[in-house]
């Protein structure tokens, strides 16, 4: 089966979809619009220069470039989050790069050697494209999650220092708002979860059917990239808490202000 192409005339006709949240924003009058084609244009010019890459990256299958390649995706990450939250980047970044890197490197090494079985385990086609689907649902967890424990701690200091007071330590009294977090951040990746198959079809699944593959196949693909993404998601998001809060308390126990932007 050959997959079919999208000429350059009919990717301009897209844009067409463009007008409906454009004539909303105007109507409802919600000062997204500019935020929203600034993002779309850095979208398309951001696809169409990776997908240039990745036709060589496929095509020279370098495990060291490879791993490179992985890496500037972990660091591009943890600026989006940055980016996304309150945090300076010299406090945080380093903690955040942990927590990513960490989880989403080794669930992608055993679902390359240890579920697929590929000889070559750093292979582009599989090391790249699944390391980038794990990050990318690690970066939404934890801008979800880290918004809403510092946030809510912020908002009310006088039940976190009454949880100290009583001899709590900074991870027991921590471990309420990270609690919240980790259940706020989850439900709307649980209730996708949950509905797959039956609400929609998935972004993986869709993908290897279009590529030409069997249905069954593609099935078999999409339970193993989801149940990553739980793995890597559900790790990376407590990390990026759990590692930030070494750097975002004192030794008292209190919360540092300089560790946000101004």
């Amino acid at each position: 089966m050959v997959v079919l192409d999208i000429s350059v005339f009919s990717l301009l006709k897209l844009g067409v979809l463009l007008l409906v949240p454009v004539v909303l924003d105007w109507f409802y009058q919600l000062g997204l619009v500019t935020n929203l084609l600034s993002s779309v244009a850095r979208m398309v010019v951001q696809l169409l220069l990776i997908g240039l890459f990745l036709k060589y990256i496929f095509i020279w299958d370098n495990p060291f470039l490879n791993i490179f390649w992985f890496c500037v995706m972990v660091v591009a990450s943890v600026f989006a989050v940055i980016k996304n939250t309150s945090f300076k980047i010299k406090t945080i970044f380093f903690p955040l790069l942990l927590a990513f890197s960490l989880p989403s490197f080794l669930v992608v090494l055993y679902l390359t050697g240890m579920i697929l079985n590929l000889p070559n385990v750093f292979a582009a086609r599989y090391f790249l494209i699944m390391g980038g689907m794990l990050l990318g649902n690690c970066l939404r967890g934890n801008i979800i999650a880290l918004s809403n424990v510092y946030g809510q701690i912020r908002e009310n200091q006088k039940n976190y220092f009454y949880l100290l007071s009583l001899g709590a330590s900074v991870h027991e009294a921590l471990l309420p708002y990270l609690q919240r977090a980790v259940r706020i951040a989850l439900k709307p990746f649980l209730a996708t979860v949950a509905t797959m198959g039956l609400v929609a079809l998935p972004g993986m699944m869709t993908g290897v059917i279009l590529g030409g593959a069997s249905p069954g196949i593609a099935v078999k693909y999409q339970i193993m990239i989801m149940l990553a993404i739980l793995s890597v998601g559900f790790t990376g998001i407590i990390l990026g808490v759990v590692f930030s809060a070494k750097v975002c308390f004192d030794s008292f126990g209190c919360l540092k202000l300089t560790v946000f932007k101004k």
